[in-house]
């Protein structure tokens, strides 16, 4: 049997981008992007997602309990936010005169640093 073959897109959500949750149980929550999973086409987002996890007690958490934290939430439910407006919008990427390329976004045409 043969996998599946899916093709990979550029991600154009970074770790420490401003997004908004356009799709979901956390429809609407903003919040900073803290890790990217590029092979799962996911990102983690601070205060969106979250989760209740149930840990035994270890060294670092001597009690365990119910632990809450924040589950990856797929690239194609997040918005970024503009800096300029700060409403959601799409990313751009453009080369720039000293062959560097840029992410702008695509309602203000500001470029993201």
């Amino acid at each position: 049997m043969s996998k599946a073959t899916t093709t990979q897109h550029k991600i154009k959500i970074r770790k420490g981008d401003l997004v908004k949750v356009i799709a979901g149980e956390s429809k609407g929550k903003e919040g900073k992007v803290l890790e990217v999973l590029v092979k799962a086409n996911r990102a983690v987002v601070e205060g969106a997602n979250v989760i209740k996890k149930h840990a035994k007690p270890s060294a670092a958490n001597p009690n365990g309990g119910i632990l809450e934290r924040e589950a990856a939430i797929h690239i194609s439910n997040l918005a970024f936010i503009d800096p300029k407006s700060g409403k959601p919008t799409r990313i751009g990427r453009k080369v720039k005169e000293d062959k560097t390329i840029v992410r702008f976004a695509k309602k203000s045409g500001e470029e993201i640093k």
